[in-house]
């Protein structure tokens, strides 16, 4: 059986490679409404650090105590490793179909229980149905976090999760401790608890979002200015 050769990097590139992450999701809950582990609608630090503590040991693939790059290479490594059936050092086409297609049979895994927590939250009234008000809810919703990301999250869901890794970054080092990733936790959450009480509420997080928007409408408006853009 011919074998054809590739290079780790190109291997893992054709794998679907291994990006760093920081979003996450518990039981169907997404961004930080996933540290509510208790599900009573308020995010404690301690859960806050505990969902971190989580986070970091996932991204630390090689358990050295940091997030940088080696973490990436183990993470595409072990993807070969797992591709490479006969452990031969090489793939070959078949080998690639068949990692290809243990991908994919996850993915289809994961958006089938993602469908399912979906509709469970969109059934607000647990009837086993969604009504026309139920339907319209959820469209509203999703038209939100739409408009949302198109004004916020240029670059996707991996942009924002580098960004937020280089800003624990703390001294630059291109490597991320679980100390800067603790400290940057708490820095995030110190400044959604506005009232200093160890916990967020739903209203802190409103406020934190409402802040947010005006922080990139101003950057908007700033970056017009320099670009000599038209305002919208």
């Amino acid at each position: 059986m011919r074998k054809t050769v590739l290079a780790l990097s190109a291997a893992a590139l054709a794998l679907g490679g291994a990006g760093v992450a920081l979003a996450d999701h518990h039981g169907g809950k997404r961004g930080p409404m996933a540290a509510d582990t208790d599900n009573d609608g308020i995010i404690t630090l301690a859960e806050a650090k505990a969902h971190g503590a989580e986070r970091f040991e996932r991204m630390d693939v090689n358990d050295d105590g940091a997030i940088n790059a080696e973490d990436r290479a183990a993470r595409r490594a072990a993807r070969f490793e797992a591709a490479d059936a006969d452990g031969d050092g090489e793939l070959t086409a078949e080998e690639m179909t068949a990692a290809r297609e243990a991908r994919m049979a996850e993915r289809a895994e994961r958006r089938a229980t993602r469908q399912a927590q979906r509709f469970e939250r969109l059934d607000t009234d647990n009837s086993g149905g969604l009504s026309e008000a139920e339907l319209e809810a959820a469209k509203e919703a999703r038209m939100e976090r739409r408009g949302e990301t198109r004004r916020g999250k240029r670059g996707g869901k991996r942009h924002h999760a580098m960004r937020m890794l280089r800003q624990a970054d703390a001294d630059g080092d291109k490597s991320v401790t679980r100390a800067e990733f603790d400290a940057a936790i708490e820095a995030r959450f110190a400044r959604v608890d506005t009232d200093s009480s160890g916990t967020i509420t739903a209203e802190e997080r409103e406020a934190a979002r409402a802040a947010m928007k005006e922080r990139m409408k101003d950057r908007r408006g700033k970056w017009r200015e320099r670009s000599g853009e038209p305002a919208t």
